[in-house]
């Protein structure tokens, strides 16, 4: 708990930063959920997330959060004992795993580990010696929350076609839609999920299932869906309710309005542009504190780090101490290093994650950088100095005009 007065900064891995103008929307009484304004703002919704996703293919939206989604995902195409693929680079590839495998599934994992992007040419080996196609689909993660490494999901899908394998591609962009680029028809991704809380500026509660023409002709041969995940109704309803299977999330949705009217009006390559910049601030301040101390960023090689979160490491339990100081003296809170190590490891207490997604600009960078230079000193941490000035470095440089 922070003891200081002032604004607190969320710099987590979502929820992230909601605009004020997204609160302010939010600000409202219960609206008519029979007729009126709320149906034609829900309509208005569709084409706006599908836009921001790169597609001409559906949407369902659900009442929930990102684990909801990948059930939704799941329970529309995978049905009890199909064999899925899941290339795992962190905690989050294993929970979607897990979850197939509660709902009957059999998951065929592969382990890239936590430092590593999916290598394609495996995914390509295990498909072609799938030779009797029991595997239905192949569940990748565009960037682990935990990790912060962002897989290459058309060379995955690339892989696909050259083993000339019928399963879907189902793609987790929870922490990367509206954040890192992601062309889901143009990479051939055949189920999306994503959620409310990070890229989109909305807070949790909302859940998005994209899926195309071929994901929804294997829906129509599943034996059984239950009606509340059934993405049939909620892709093309007949009345309102069938949106959201029932009331809708009124409030919810004029955020999420808003917040898309925010990304139309920057504009989606702007809004990737930005992401990279300040990715690339952060990367530039850690570069220098790792010369001069046991500060590291997760992954070595930046052309495989999120453009969202950035996952780091300082010996246990300085990640934790660091997290602590920051809140606390700066009112910043950092997001803890979920899934780096095993329950109750002493070595958990070493990592630590930024969040740098949606609602955020350089000012905001800048004194997230300066909180845990603040932070580092206070803790006598070992580390290299000036980061601060390679990070105002980097973005001086980004705002320079081309040409």
């Amino acid at each position: 708990m922070k003891n200081t007065p002032g604004p607190s900064y969320l710099a987590t891995p979502g929820p992230s930063v909601m605009p004020d103008a997204v609160l302010q929307a939010m600000h409202r009484p219960a609206p008519n959920i029979y007729a009126g304004e709320l149906i034609d703002l829900t309509a208005s919704l569709i084409p706006d997330l599908a836009n921001v996703a790169r597609t001409a293919g559906h949407v369902a939206i659900y009442i929930g959060n990102g684990h909801a989604a990948w059930e939704a995902a799941l329970a529309n195409t995978i049905a009890l004992g199909d064999r899925v693929l899941v290339p795992a680079t962190g905690h989050f590839g294993h929970g979607w795993a897990a979850m197939a495998e509660a709902l009957g599934a059999r998951p065929q994992i592969l382990d890239f580990g936590k430092q590593s992007p999916v290598d394609a040419a495996q995914v390509e080996q295990a498909l072609r010696d799938d030779t009797s196609h029991e595997i239905k689909a192949v569940l990748a993660t565009h960037v682990d929350t935990s990790t912060s490494v962002r897989n290459d999901i058309a060379a995955i899908r690339a892989a696909m076609d050259s083993a000339k394998h019928p399963a879907l591609l189902m793609v987790d962009c929870i922490a990367s839609l509206g954040c890192d680029p992601f062309e889901m028809d143009a990479w051939g991704v055949d189920v999306m999920v994503a959620a409310s809380q990070k890229g989109l500026m909305v807070p949790p509660g909302l859940a998005f299932v994209y899926f195309n023409d071929k994901a929804a002709c294997i829906r129509t041969k599943m034996p059984r869906v239950s009606r509340y995940w059934d993405w049939v109704a909620r892709a093309n309803p007949n009345v309102f309710y069938e949106y959201f299977c029932g009331t809708a999330p009124t409030h919810h949705l004029y955020g999420l309005r808003t917040a898309l009217d925010m990304i139309k009006a920057e504009g989606l390559e702007a809004v990737w542009a930005r992401h990279a910049m300040l990715a690339r601030t952060i990367w530039a301040a850690a570069d220098v504190w790792q010369t001069g101390g046991a500060l590291r960023l997760n992954l070595s090689e930046a052309a495989h780090r999120s453009h969202a979160v950035t996952s780091l490491s300082l010996p246990s339990p300085q990640g934790t101490q660091l997290r602590n100081w920051v809140e606390t003296h700066m009112g910043v809170t950092l997001g803890i290093g979920l899934g780096m190590a095993e329950p109750g490891e002493d070595t958990a207490h070493g990592y630590f994650r930024f969040g740098h997604m949606g609602h955020v600009n350089g000012q905001m960078i800048m004194a997230l950088l300066g909180a845990v230079e603040a932070g580092l000193t206070a803790l006598n941490i070992p580390h290299g100095t000036g980061a601060l000035q390679a990070g105002a470095a980097e973005l001086a440089r980004s705002a320079v005009p081309s040409g």
